[in-house]
């Protein structure tokens, strides 16, 4: 069956005329509203990032999964700690060891410099008990600093969260053997997300030194105002065009890295025939509205709409005349009984 005849059924079952007197209602007017100018883009975490290995060693352990919820601090996995471990100790054995060679060395340090003003030893004597004892300082220092190194090391065992945030990505599995460097896990966090897009160079002056921006998620059949706007001081030689980060408001439900938005650009204002965007009901290629007259009948009529406007509003082209009243939930019109 092809596109006329749906129309036609639309329109004829939509002929008949129901009852609305509990039906939320818009009229269609002439209102100066904001032009706008649209741009594709990607949703990105404002923060998000790459855990890698800092050791060397087996997956020991995976505490979270793609999809969970990891709160800052919190233990993502752990390596195999054995050999780290055992660094650490024969560090720490070294520190002990030279500890006590430092001590050796003070005391007979001291006691040489007793004996020297004493004239029971040479000057020569002197000075190698102070260069053994500063040789045995700085090996105390050395070992107190491997010591250091080899707990650090061994902290790198268990992978500690950065942030609160959402396991995008696992890239090991339990047993895996990782090098430094190995990428594990890659995490974000949802509650500050933004809107990448590439806007032509030539647009920028429109956009302005300030612009002002809302955002449309077609997937979700929602707008959301940017709650800053940044333009980025870098052109594409290639493209010529510049990226601009639109920045949306914190903890936004439903949104996730690489989601399809778009986003308009505030330009100007222009005076316009139009309609809230909630009144427009859409079946297939067929775009129409429920007009409620001033008997408070409901009537679907085919419209033929323009540009949407950066507050939401919706050009109307044909279909629609200044005065009337369009129903703003079309499901709820379209269910109401047929009156006589």
């Amino acid at each position: 069956m092809n596109k006329s005849f749906w129309i036609a059924v639309i329109l004829l079952l939509g002929s008949s005329a129901v009852q609305a007197d509990q039906l939320d209602v818009a009229p269609v007017e002439y209102r100066d509203v904001e032009q706008s100018y649209s741009a594709e883009g990607l949703v990105e975490a404002t923060r998000q990032s790459t855990v890698s290995a800092q050791i060397s060693g087996r997956i020991k352990e995976i505490n979270f999964d793609v999809g969970g919820r990891v709160s800052k601090g919190k233990v993502i996995l752990r390596i195999d700690e054995r050999e780290t471990a055992q660094a650490l100790a024969g560090s720490t054995a070294q520190v002990a060891q030279s500890q006590a060679a430092l001590q050796n060395a003070k005391a007979t340090y001291e006691r040489s410099k007793q004996l020297f003003q004493q004239k029971f030893i040479s000057q020569s004597a002197l000075d190698k008990a102070k260069a053994d004892y500063q040789v045995a300082r700085a090996q105390a220092a050395a070992s107190e600093v491997g010591a250091e190194q080899a707990g650090l090391a061994h902290s790198y065992s268990e992978i500690i969260a950065p942030y609160s945030g959402v396991v995008a990505a696992r890239l090991v599995e339990v047993g895996e053997m990782v090098m430094p460097g190995k990428p594990m896990m890659v995490g974000f966090d949802p509650a500050e997300m933004r809107v990448i897009v590439s806007v032509p160079q030539y647009k920028l002056s429109e956009i302005g030194k300030n612009p002002q921006a809302r955002v449309e998620i077609p997937s979700l059949n929602r707008w959301i105002k940017a709650s800053s706007v940044t333009v980025q001081p870098l052109a594409d030689a290639r493209t010529h065009s510049t990226q601009v980060r639109v920045y949306l408001p914190e903890n936004e439900p439903g949104l996730y890295p690489g989601m399809f938005v778009r986003t308009h650009f505030v330009v100007g204002k222009s005076t316009r025939l139009v309609v809230p965007s909630s009144a427009i009901l859409r079946r297939g290629e067929v775009v129409a509205v429920y007009v409620v007259d001033e008997k408070n009948a409901v009537k679907l009529r085919q419209v033929r709409l323009g540009e949407v406007s950066a507050d939401g509003a919706v050009e109307i082209l044909a279909g629609l005349n200044p005065g009337e009243d369009v129903a703003l939930d079309p499901v709820k019109a379209g269910m109401n009984p047929s009156g006589k």
